[in-house]
């Protein structure tokens, strides 16, 4: 079975659960105290991820490392429909390859803010949230200019992808970084459409689709 290294309040953990949970995947969980017992950079954790990052995948003797890995990985394994990560649309795998980097720039924006706002980190917040400001803009214009064209997610598909399920968590607990989403409407719509997909659960700070 399965075996991933979690820690509940984080938002890369949850976009993996999110996942497993919407293929219907079972799995164990080995909790990682994150906070405040920082056991993700002590040895025996460093053993499985020399990183020091959460979260991890065990499938067996693979180790798979990294949010972003993993939601490929169980894509192209677990989804027969290859709808999540569709191997045969190279233009699509374009796409999402794009937003998955795009990802990994709310964590360093959003998520960063919020681990100064709830757990003290040491970041420089307002520069965070500005950055945090010039993503949004940037995914709530590209979300209108979808809506146009009858696109309700991130890639031009009549259905979410990995895409959607990676950018989607700190997305959803700006206001915990301090940071409103009221300037962007498609941003709004967009979170309200991947509540909405069959499978999807929630955590402290994300709520089912209709909640604030």
């Amino acid at each position: 079975m399965l075996k991933l290294y979690d820690y509940e309040l984080s938002g890369n953990c949850f976009k993996v659960r999110l996942l497993l949970s919407i293929l219907g995947v079972q799995y164990e969980t080995e909790v990682v105290e994150f906070h405040p017992g920082r056991e993700h950079k002590r040895p025996a954790f460093l053993r499985i991820n020399p990183m020091g990052q959460l979260p991890v995948l065990q499938n067996g003797e693979k180790i798979i490392r990294d949010s972003q890995a993993i939601l490929v990985y169980l894509a192209s394994i677990f989804d027969p429909s290859r709808k999540w990560y569709p191997l045969d649309q190279p233009e699509v795998l374009g796409d999402i390859q794009v937003w998955l980097a795009f990802a990994d720039s709310l964590t360093g924006s959003l998520s960063a803010a919020r681990l100064h706002e709830l757990f003290m980190y040491d970041f420089d917040a307002d520069a965070c949230r500005a950055r945090a400001q010039t993503l949004l803009e940037v995914m709530d214009k590209h979300l209108w200019i979808n809506r146009q064209q009858d696109f309700k997610f991130l890639c031009p598909l009549a259905h979410a992808t990995i895409a959607d399920i990676a950018c989607f968590p700190y997305v959803a607990m700006a206001d915990e970084a301090g940071l409103s989403l009221q300037d962007y409407p498609s941003v709004r719509l967009w979170l309200d459409e991947v509540r909405r997909i069959p499978g999807f659960t929630v955590m402290a700070g994300i709520f089912p689709a209709g909640k604030p």
